[in-house]
């Protein structure tokens, strides 16, 4: 049962966009998200769909989403460990159904999704997840990175790395700001993960 105020076919506070309403670069976005083959894991359900509601945001979003996921040269498992990370942390669960899968493509083990998901201890873990976990959760759960934990990170991410990991973990602390702010709902049958 959706709550009162949700879209029953957007899933959201929002209605899905009408593609004869957009502007003929939204019109673009649009037949992308709206295209199964078109690289994005929700389409125009989650906050591709959301964001063309925006004019300026839908056309600057994508493509910094594509750099900080396929371009900045982050390795698929850490980024993918770093998106669950921040769902975690930040509480998206819709963040956290749509890249659970990628996470297991990507080898992530069900140990490591699992050490995520029930904020159990790093420390049995190898660095490199290690790293990133630790960098997330003290970033949006503590709100205070700790010295050792930037030293861990900066040694194995370096400079480069590191400022785009960052910046991946907050660009997709906003998509959760909006999937909460616009109540975007998991898909009938999906468990809640946390």
């Amino acid at each position: 049962m959706l709550p009162p105020d949700i879209d029953p076919k957007s899933r959201c506070r929002l209605p899905l966009p009408r593609r004869e309403e957009l502007d003929a670069e939204r019109q673009r976005i649009y037949d992308t998200l709206a295209d199964p083959q078109g690289g994005g894991l929700r389409g125009l359900h989650g906050p591709g769909g959301i964001q063309l509601h925006s004019p300026g945001l839908s056309l600057r979003s994508r493509p910094l989403n594509r750099y900080l996921r396929y371009e900045a040269g982050l390795a698929p498992r850490t980024r993918e460990l770093a998106i669950l990370t921040v769902a975690r942390e930040v509480g998206s669960r819709f963040e956290w159904a749509a890249h659970e899968a990628e996470a297991r493509a990507e080898r992530i083990s069900d140990a490591v999704i699992e050490t995520v998901r029930q904020r159990r201890p790093t420390s049995r873990l190898d660095a490199t997840d290690s790293a990133v976990i630790d960098l997330g959760r003290e970033i949006f759960a503590a709100r205070r990175l700790a010295p050792e934990t930037f030293a861990r990170a900066l040694a194995q991410f370096g400079r480069g790395g590191l400022v785009d990991l960052v910046a991946l973990m907050g660009n997709y602390a906003a998509t959760a700001a909006l999937l909460t702010a616009f109540d975007m709902q998991l898909d009938e049958g999906v468990p809640l993960p946390f």
